[in-house]
């Protein structure tokens, strides 16, 4: 027998392998509540406009209700046979209350449906990743108030730079956040309208009311071309491209996660809930969680570039290669909220070994550019020249294996005579910390209030 939803047209069923490669219920069952809500906007806007009895909508809606529950119990019998979520709730709408099913999808196609139903579910899942988003940002600011104060190493090129306070590179990633934060909720006013209505592609000859629709569903306005509305992906795109970034900056302080813990480095600990061990090797804590996070990076960016590549050549309007919009995507944003989740749980949970830190941040001459200063502050020399100046002490310091803020003075004036022994107030690594008082900078002083004004303004938005 042909599909009963669309086999007028056919007098046989497709061959099994066309079923196989056409069903897409296994992954946009997960569309199930977004469905329901389109098809009962839609059943009340029908009413409303005299196109279908207020008595048929009635049942409508009350079949769809059910089947919302059946489903949200576990107890709806999903068949691919019928393809997708839209056939198989129509279909076991139409076992429920029988012919009024059928007028249902009067004025409107699979085409605007899915749309609209992948509009609303992608709207829903990026206000619940700014939710984790803000969480993460909270864990992070927390713990940068605490840490303001503890020094570590800056790094540029992996190698050791100036220093820095831990606190100060928590705030970093605050801020990061934050522009992901952005990126999503633009994505959002931009996707923010409803294809409903739009049909198959043309738009359709009953006097539907496109604007009560959307405003049903919670969109801004109805999208205002037909062909557009079925034909574009564009939301999708936009979402993965800001949750790819988002993922990026989880897989970089991931990746900091896995270095820090290691014991040659040292400089972090991470508890019994975010590390597994080895099957042989009984002395090892891995980092798996964040070793995980950098790892589903990968996915989230390749879903946006496999949809990227789907959609790069496809004529207007719908084309069944869409199908495919949804499954990465779906895995992506599942993805990264997992990830989230867990870089919040580890921040959280993540000692900071103050002391490996503090020596760290020493190491590597760290406070050469506080030499360089001092020399510009207090001799007048210019910079290039101070720089020259301070290389050739920190020369003098490997040769005789001496951090530099334990290099004799005598030494420091062989090289320039106007050295005074005031230059070691400048040389200690909490003293150059406490020295970077320019807006955006490491000191302890800025760290906590940055802090507390991303806190503040956490908890202002949960009001």
């Amino acid at each position: 027998m042909s599909n009963k939803m669309w086999g007028g047209r056919f007098a046989s069923a497709p061959d099994a392998i066309m079923a196989e490669i056409n069903a897409s219920i296994d992954f946009d069952r997960h569309l199930f509540r977004q469905d329901i809500a389109g098809s009962k906007a839609h059943a009340a806007m029908l009413a409303k406009q005299g196109i279908i009895a207020a008595d048929d909508a009635q049942k409508i809606t009350e079949g769809l209700d059910k089947i919302l529950a059946e489903i949200e119990a576990g107890n709806f019998n999903f068949q691919r046979a019928l393809e997708d979520i839209h056939m198989n709730v129509e279909s076991r709408l139409a076992e429920m209350i029988g012919a009024p099913a059928g007028r249902l999808h009067t004025a409107r196609s699979r085409n605007d449906q899915v749309a609209t139903d992948f509009r609303l579910y992608v709207r829903d899942t990026v206000d619940q990743l700014d939710a984790q988003l803000a969480d993460y940002q909270q864990a992070l600011a927390e713990r940068a108030l605490e840490q303001a104060g503890t020094v570590m190493p800056g790094f540029t090129h992996l190698q050791t730079a100036q220093p820095v306070t831990f606190g100060h590179h928590l705030l970093a990633y605050v801020e990061m956040t934050a522009r992901d934060r952005g990126r999503l909720a633009d994505a959002r006013k931009r996707m923010n309208e409803s294809p409903l209505g739009a049909a198959a592609l043309a738009g359709t000859s009953f006097p539907i009311d496109r604007h009560a629709t959307a405003s049903a569903l919670g969109f801004a306005r109805p999208m205002a071309n037909s062909l557009d509305a079925v034909a574009d992906r564009d939301f999708v795109l936009e979402v993965l491209s800001a949750a790819s970034i988002a993922a990026v900056h989880l897989s970089r302080f991931a990746e900091e996660i896995v270095l820090w813990t290691s014991p040659i480095v040292g400089m972090l600990k991470l508890s019994d809930k975010f590390t597994t061990g080895s099957s042989i090797m009984p002395q090892k804590r891995n980092p798996d969680a964040a070793e995980l996070v950098r790892a589903k990076t990968g996915r989230i960016v390749g879903a946006l570039n496999a949809l990227m590549i789907v959609m790069k050549g496809l004529p207007l309007t719908y084309q069944k290669d869409m199908q495919e919009d949804k499954e990465g995507a779906i895995d992506a944003l599942s993805s990264l909220s997992l990830c989230i989740t867990a870089m919040a749980g580890m921040v959280r949970d993540m000692q900071p070994e103050p002391a490996r830190m503090k020596k760290a941040a020493g190491e590597g001459y760290a406070t050469a550019t506080d030499l360089a200063d001092w020399l510009v502050r207090s001799l007048g020399i210019p910079f290039r020249q101070a720089h020259h100046i301070t290389g050739s002490i920190v020369a003098a310091a490997a040769k005789d294996n001496l951090p530099l803020h334990k290099v004799p003075l005598a030494t420091m004036q062989g090289v320039e005579p106007g050295i005074t022994d005031d230059v070691f107030s400048v040389l200690s690594v909490d003293r150059s910390v406490k020295s970077r008082v320019s807006f955006g900078g490491t000191a302890p002083s800025n760290v906590k209030r940055e802090a507390k004004k991303w806190l503040k303004l956490l908890e202002k938005e949960k009001k």
